[in-house]
């Protein structure tokens, strides 16, 4: 029971991670190509459905704060849920 919480804690951070990656690398320029390619690869898969729902604001994307927030939701589930 304990390593399924544990890969679940680890999937968590992990996907928190890239998200915040993702917002930070949308505002800033920097010169490595790659790695802004994998992280909005890792991410986009997730947030655009979420764009799809969210009616437009004003250029603002709030999806990845839509997302954070599901996927806090989904981990503290599935932590009671086995537990």
């Amino acid at each position: 029971m304990s390593i399924i919480v544990t890969f679940i804690n680890f999937a968590y951070y992990a996907l928190v991670i890239l998200i915040f990656a993702r917002i930070i690398l949308s505002f800033v320029n920097i010169g490595s190509y790659e790695l802004r390619e994998m992280v909005f690869r890792l991410t986009e898969p997730l947030l655009a459905p979420l764009r799809n729902i969210l009616p437009p604001m004003g250029g603002l994307d709030f999806s990845p704060m839509i997302l954070l927030i599901a996927v806090a939701f989904l981990r503290r589930f599935l932590i009671i849920a086995l537990i």
